[in-house]
């Protein structure tokens, strides 16, 4: 039965794993090793060469990890997935793996600071291009599209412009050319599923909700294997043309065998190996625990949130709420369109600007003051002088950043005590 379920509460505690073969355990052990022994010289040669799948060095796979990656791949509905070091480390990988120099990739404009300056600045130093867009607009995509672009990218709720992008709009446009859409699903896991709108791969940083107790860092690269990367081959070389990197493998052929997970296969066999950027066994173990109540956290962010919001919203000395809860027209129909609840973050703007931002993030006593989001406790930052003080004021508006933006990650205490906190730093701030 719990094979079978489509039910997230249930996948997150079984899918992967039942009991350790050799020792009975029902937790995931954590596999803390950087090989594994071949059965003979046979077998080694069949797991080089992509013949069998199996172990050979954790840098590319580990026992822990793969228990992480089939919990995620599931959930998603996807394919396959490949674990790594960081978000942003899933992010570089999730383009690398189908751009090289002189390729272009286009992407929203509403990004996490961190995006913005992978995509503006280190990107076209490597000679890929990142054309910006506004989602407001999904045509905008293809108005920005030539020969050489391999893919669009967009956060299913931007963090912190918080508008919802509109998937099934993009990703049929991108269909018709054979472009990809990569979605950075981070702030939404659960609550939205971006393969089910036309998505071809989703991206996390595990850090977030999935971790969500700020203990390790780590992200996911999952594959929804629904994108047909043959239909257009000269649009997708990397997957279409033999590989220098790998004995010369057409990876859409090559894999063919194992089903529909060209993409994740060079994502692992060649951009993990060569770059190296592998998450490590005890952090799986660490994501595999977070896994486990997700659902239920999901859903208490979920409902504080809301109260925060309506609260925020009724507040004499805040100008804005910036929540997709509280947003009209296109923007609501978006939220509501692709997502079952509305998710544990919002902003918000205080009349006093700047200087009322710093007041009331120095006057917090229960919230924490840190740069990460989706934790189990709730977090305040002013992005325009952290998160995304590297952008320009240009690059701050257009990614929904003001100078008296304050950005909140809801956590799961009392909403009473939530709502006290803020309540006495207001008042400080006002």
């Amino acid at each position: 039965m719990t094979a079978d379920s489509k039910n997230p509460e249930t996948i997150v505690l079984h899918a992967g794993h039942r009991a350790d073969p050799t020792t009975g355990a029902v937790a995931v052990p954590i596999y803390q090793t950087t090989s594994y022994q071949f059965d003979n010289a046979e077998h080694a040669r069949k797991l080089f060469a992509l013949e069998e799948l199996g172990n050979i060095y954790t840098r590319i796979m580990n026992p822990t990890q793969s228990v992480l990656e089939e919990r995620v791949t599931a959930i998603d509905g996807g394919a396959a997935a490949l674990a790594v070091s960081s978000g942003q480390a899933a992010s570089a990988l999730a383009i690398q793996n189908l751009a090289s120099s002189g390729d272009n990739i286009i992407s929203s404009t509403d990004l996490y600071g961190g995006t913005w300056n992978l995509f503006a600045n280190t990107l076209p130093s490597m000679g890929i291009e990142v054309r910006f867009v506004d989602p407001e607009d999904p045509e905008a995509f293809r108005r920005a599209t030539d020969d050489r672009t391999r893919a669009y990218y967009a956060e299913t709720l931007p963090n912190p412009k918080l508008h919802v992008f509109p998937i099934k709009e993009v990703a049929d446009i991108g269909r018709e050319y054979g472009i990809p859409l990569i979605m950075d699903n981070t702030a939404a896991p659960l609550i939205c599923r971006p393969f089910q709108h036309g998505a071809a791969i989703n991206v996390y940083s595990l850090t977030k909700y999935i971790g969500g107790h700020g203990t390790s860092i780590g992200g996911m690269i999952v594959d929804s294997g629904s994108f047909d990367w043959e239909a257009h081959p000269e649009r997708q070389p990397n997957l279409n043309t033999p590989d220098p990197s790998y004995h010369g493998a057409v990876w859409v052929e090559a894999v063919k065998p194992m089903g529909p997970i060209a993409y994740i296969m060079r994502a692992r066999t060649v951009m993990l190996r060569d770059l190296g950027a592998a998450t490590t066994p005890s952090n799986a173990f660490n994501f595999i625990q977070g896994l486990e109540t997700l659902p239920l956290r999901m859903e208490r962010h979920c409902q504080n949130a809301a109260a925060v919001a309506d609260y925020l919203a009724g507040h004499a000395d805040v100008t804005k709420v910036i929540y997709p809860g509280q947003q009209d027209g296109e923007a609501r129909r978006r939220a509501d369109t692709y997502m079952s609840a509305y998710g544990g973050l919002l902003g918000f703007e205080l009349k006093g600007g700047r200087e009322a931002g710093r007041k009331f993030i120095d006057s917090l006593e229960m919230f924490y003051h840190v740069a990460n989001i989706g934790d189990a406790r709730s977090l305040a930052i002013h992005p325009a002088t952290t998160t995304h003080s590297q952008l320009t004021p240009e690059e701050q508006l257009a990614t929904g950043v003001t100078d008296g933006y304050v950005r909140l990650s809801i956590g799961i205490e009392h909403i009473d005590d939530i709502i006290a906190d803020l309540d006495q730093a207001l008042a400080a701030a006002g």
